[in-house]
């Protein structure tokens, strides 16, 4: 497909409820939205890093700058698949998540020119995905246990808990001995180092699902050497950025479980090359969120379909977290935790501009021809 033109929009929405993890607290969420046009049709990709580099070292300004760089290197290409997309890119070094707003943009487009689904598109299995619950570090341990209370009771099978210093085995006891039969697991968010083995020998006895990236965002060597010492499965996050380090965490056994997220990936094309490495070396997935508008969870939700994700997902209806969505229809609320996917062409999500023009910071476009500003 030719790529005709292309749209960059920088958005800050504010959170309902601060997101507070071990490394910081984030009031509103930053996210770039991409959007590729061909002909008359047009596709959607979403990238939300967070406002610093605090979760990985890309930020929504830099990537919304890098972005606005490389849109004129697609622009009048003819992008047959996602692999030739990623070659595009190829001599840029790193940056995940500014490669993915365009891969998930660009994914979105093909299923749609194929009148396709675009969880069938990518080769998904499965018609309905499940999420799970997630709660940030709250004001106190009473705040937690009655909003892990109302999970259960709406039937969440899993509970994710951030877990970091001054929130870590105080609050996994309270936890357990209010719930001692649910499904739980931690998320250290690169919290810790392995001088901290101890801590995670006590973690063991909550009978937990896994910890999620416990130690520093770039490692691999150190978890696995973290995973032999312990019994909990180790899952990797932000650690798992690239196939490249996916072949080595396999290699030298850094994880037992994998959280596939698409921006930190950097889009669905390498999503997709990490599933089937993963399901080749018997390793379980599920789909990580990084709080996106209902555009990103549709992404994210065809990406769940996959065969290879076997845990409840990160996977939450706008009015989870913004009081508002810019969706013409948002995922509906109601039906939490069990979402169908959609029969319509594409991922399903269809932008209301106005309401993104709510909390729009700035825009980008080009065209055949130059500049549309």
């Amino acid at each position: 497909m030719k790529i005709e033109a292309i749209s960059l929009y920088k958005i800050k929405m504010p959170l309902i409820y601060p997101w507070k993890t071990a490394y910081g607290s984030d009031e509103a969420i930053e996210s770039v939205l991409v959007n590729l046009r061909s002909g008359e049709f047009s596709g959607w990709g979403e990238v939300s890093p967070l406002a610093a580099p605090t979760y990985s070292p890309e930020y929504c300004d830099g990537v919304f700058a890098l972005e606005k760089w490389m849109a004129p290197l697609l622009l009048d290409k003819d992008i047959r698949s996602g692999e030739e997309l990623q070659k595009t890119f190829k001599f840029i070094k790193g940056n995940p998540f500014a490669k993915s707003g365009f891969d998930m943009a660009w994914w979105d487009l093909a299923a749609r020119l194929n009148h396709t689904p675009l969880w069938k598109y990518i080769g998904g299995v499965r018609r309905t995905v499940t999420g799970g619950a997630d709660f940030g570090i709250q004001d106190s341990l009473d705040m937690l246990i009655g909003k892990i209370g109302k999970a259960v009771e709406a039937g969440y099978p899993r509970i994710k808990l951030k877990f970091g210093p001054g929130w870590d085995l105080n609050m996994l006891s309270a936890v357990r001995k209010a719930f001692p039969d649910q499904l739980f697991h931690i998320d250290c968010n690169s919290a810790y180092t392995l001088a901290d083995v101890g801590l995670f020998k006590e973690v063991d006895k909550f009978g937990l699902a896994m910890i999620e990236q416990p130690l520093a965002n770039d490692d691999l060597i150190d978890h696995a050497e973290l995973q032999k010492q312990i019994k909990t499965p180790i899952c990797l996050d932000e650690s798992l950025s690239s196939p490249e380090k996916a072949e080595k965490a396999i290699r030298i056994g850094a994880g037992k479980v994998f959280n596939l997220k698409p921006p930190r990936l950097g889009g669905l094309t390498p999503l997709l090359k990490v599933h089937d490495m993963a399901v080749t070396a018997g390793i379980p997935c599920w789909i990580g969120g990084m709080i996106e508008t209902g555009l990103g969870l549709y992404t994210l939700l065809a990406a769940g379909s996959l065969s290879n994700i076997t845990y409840p997902s990160d996977i939450f209806p706008a009015k989870h977290f913004f009081r508002e969505g810019i969706l013409k229809k948002e995922l509906d609320h109601s039906v939490c935790p069990n979402f169908d996917l959609p029969d319509t062409p594409g991922s399903g999500a269809e932008v209301d501009m106005e309401k993104l023009r709510k909390n729009l910071c700035c825009e980008f476009h080009l065209q055949t021809g130059g500049d549309l500003l």
